[in-house]
């Protein structure tokens, strides 16, 4: 597996792109390829809200199954095979040229998702929308229930392409967690081990930092200004020049939310992808619970 956390960077072109910068650019001459991505956790896909109303001309891809490998040994969301996601995204009609813009339905996460597998896989060019489609809606724009075909892309996956964002296997985070700034991306009671809905043990990893990723967002579903961000994880230390960052989440879905989060702060990050699904899953790994990080 992969291995390259990065720290600060000032990125060329931001992560994400608002409704009305979306309208211009989709009457441009070089409209972005739009992946609509709406998912909600356990199911079932939300294929049936996609088809009845969408961004004109958005594919609709499947994040449980085509963003993420069959839940296992990796996880609950492991990374999905490079090929078969490559075929995903040149039927959505990604180009290894083209810019491409994810949603979802506000919550940002599922986009995010394809946002930080398309940066991983060696695409340049990939924003999500903020505040997704009820941004999308809210500032006047057009939905349909006509379906989409695009032409067939020739984007080719390379993970772990230079300048793209990293990843971590479980034993770089247990490192990082010593060594830089691990930030635990779930909800602060999840962290603490007072509740576990879903994973078999509640807590943390030894060392990593809360810092929920619902706090990157305004109420709004819209990320907070980038000074803001920047502010927010300077405070706990992921700004520091020099730093190594690394998050985690659940399953690698809210996680891929703060990575971004980071770069439109400011600041590059690497995602452990099995996140605490794979971590909890051995019981041999440590875990800590409580407010503190060790």
């Amino acid at each position: 597996m992969t291995v390259k956390p990065a720290g600060p960077v000032k990125p060329v072109k931001s992560a994400i792109v608002s409704a009305s910068e979306l309208m211009a650019e989709l009457a441009g001459d070089r409209p972005p390829v739009l992946l609509d991505v709406r998912w909600q956790l356990g199911g079932p896909d939300l294929r049936s809200a996609y088809e009845a109303g969408h961004l004109p001309g958005a594919v609709y891809v499947d994040l449980d199954h085509e963003l993420a490998g069959p839940p296992g040994s990796g996880g609950r969301h492991p990374l999905p095979d490079p090929e078969a996601f490559g075929a995903v995204m040149r039927r959505a009609g990604v180009s290894a040229g083209s810019p491409v813009v994810a949603y979802d339905g506000g919550q940002g996460w599922a986009a995010a998702r394809a946002w930080w597998l398309l940066r991983w896989t060696g695409h340049g060019d990939v924003r999500v929308l903020d505040g997704g489609l009820a941004a999308w809606t809210g500032a006047g724009g057009a939905v349909t229930a006509a379906a989409s075909a695009p032409a067939e892309g020739d984007f080719k996956p390379n993970p772990g392409s230079e300048g793209g964002v990293g990843l971590l296997d479980a034993d770089a985070a247990a490192v990082l967690a010593g060594t830089g700034v691990l930030l635990d991306a779930r909800a602060g009671e999840r962290y603490r081990g007072e509740v576990e809905p879903i994973d078999p043990v509640g807590g943390h990893i030894p060392g990593a930092l809360s810092a929920p990723t619902s706090e990157n967002v305004g109420p709004d579903g819209r990320f907070l200004p980038a000074d803001a961000l920047r502010a927010r994880f300077a405070g706990l230390g992921a700004a520091d020049e020099g730093a190594a960052v690394g998050v985690y989440c659940g399953s690698g879905v809210s996680g891929a939310h703060e990575v971004l989060a980071l770069e439109v702060a400011g600041i590059r990050a690497a995602l452990y992808a099995g996140s605490w699904s794979h971590w909890s899953a051995d019981p041999t790994r440590p875990v800590a619970t409580g407010p503190s990080p060790a």
